[in-house]
């Protein structure tokens, strides 16, 4: 074997052990929340977890893109499917929307009737793997879960009018949790979203100009960038391979509208949008892509006006319900400089948590064993134990002030 055969090894080998990053080891949470915080005490009573280290799966688990890349390709292990009935709203203009609702496999586990209203992140549905791992997970615990189907993401439900999902439109996520207290008046409601999700159901808890009902009584909120504009401009450039994550984004929207071509991109639709179907095909990042079509379709003057009027930083001073956001700080599609403004909003703020974790990628999070993770991810276990945090907090600390 020769000796530039081994420097070649060698090499691989240490670039291969520092993109994987071993040598990192299992850290606890970094927990941000005013001082004295109540609300933080109740959530530690049912979510100790937040106390304990995060243990990621030992060869990958302690890279953000291995998670990133991993839950992008396989979601989760061993995954359920968990049976539910599809709900279909007729919206006022012309949208077929869909959500998925599941029942609790056992409803005596709490004395409340609840409801996890999730909305998933881009380009993703109940049929998500992710999404179906948590949500019967979910189950089990004795939670109902109501799933948002982003317009035009289901092959079997097609488009019927001249929009799909934005990453600001709360509109469909608002019309779930409205068709929710229709069915089950006397639920509480907390919101769930993940990444895009995450930043829409911010965004709707902090809009002023949207009536929402009393039945929400907190939400959650995991691996969002909080700011569109920054966000972009971050993952424009091509360190840390931000810009190979742009790419796979932005062709996953594409596929979406060339998908619903006949009827989004039809004749009526570009003439009144001024759209060119060549441009929108060519784009090659989100930018790009929200210059030749989304912003044009829902009439925004410039791609930095939408950026701003969709962003949920811009949002957070006007949330009223107890909030917990999460992310990790090894996030190829979060860069860290996105973080600080959360940090400094829960510290600042009452009834709000900001959970920091030095690991767990883009919504990967996986845990346990050296090759093959844990089919139940932290996120996963995290999650419930937060939502039974939230109910309790709900009970003990909002529901005395009203002399319940």
């Amino acid at each position: 074997m020769s000796t530039a055969f081994l420097a070649v090894f060698a090499l691989f080998l240490c670039l291969l052990f520092r993109l994987l990053n071993v040598n990192s080891q299992p850290l606890k949470p970094k927990i941000y929340s005013a001082e004295d915080s109540n609300f933080l005490d109740c959530v530690y009573k049912i979510a100790p977890i937040l106390r304990e280290p995060y243990i990621p799966t030992r060869l990958y688990g302690f890279s953000g893109h291995m998670q990133t890349i991993l839950h992008s390709i396989i979601g989760r292990v061993k995954c359920p499917w968990p049976l539910g009935e599809r709900v279909y709203l007729s919206l006022s203009d012309g949208s077929t929307l869909t959500y998925d609702l599941y029942q609790p496999m056992n409803s005596k586990l709490h004395e409340d009737d609840i409801t996890v209203a999730i909305c998933p992140g881009i380009g993703n549905s109940s049929e998500s793997v992710y999404i179906r791992t948590f949500v019967h997970y979910a189950q089990c615990h004795g939670f109902r879960c109501a799933v948002l189907n982003h317009l035009g993401v289901l092959n079997s439900v097609q488009v019927t009018s001249s929009r799909i999902f934005t990453y600001g439109h709360t509109t469909d996520y608002a019309e779930m949790i409205n068709s929710l207290v229709k069915k089950y008046p006397m639920t509480n409601i907390i919101s769930v979203g993940f990444s895009l999700g995450g930043n829409l159901i911010t965004k709707y808890l902090g809009e002023t100009n949207v009536s929402k009902p009393d039945n929400i009584i907190g939400g959650v909120s995991i691996c969002q960038g909080y700011n569109a504009h920054l966000a972009t401009q971050w993952l424009l450039k091509w360190q840390n391979f931000h810009r190979f994550y742009l790419y796979v984004l932005t062709e996953n929207v594409k596929s979406i509208i060339l998908k619903h071509r006949h009827i989004l991109l039809c004749d009526e639709m570009k003439t009144r949008c001024d759209l060119n179907e060549r441009d929108i095909v060519a784009a090659a990042t989100l930018p790009e892509l929200d210059e030749a079509y989304t912003r044009r379709v829902h009439n925004f003057p410039s791609v930095t006006d939408m950026y701003k009027w969709s962003s949920s930083i811009n949002y957070l001073p006007n949330i009223t319900k107890p909030m917990i956001f999460i992310n990790s700080k090894d996030d190829p599609l979060v860069p860290e400089v996105l973080l600080e403004p959360i940090r400094e909003y829960a510290t600042s703020h009452p009834n709000k948590i900001y959970v920091e974790l030095a690991h767990g990628g883009h919504l990967g999070f996986y845990e346990g064993g050296i090759i093959y993770p844990n089919p139940i991810s932290w996120l996963d276990r995290a999650l419930v134990s937060m939502i039974g945090g939230l109910m309790l907090a709900h009970n003990d600390l909002i529901l005395p002030k009203k002399g319940v």
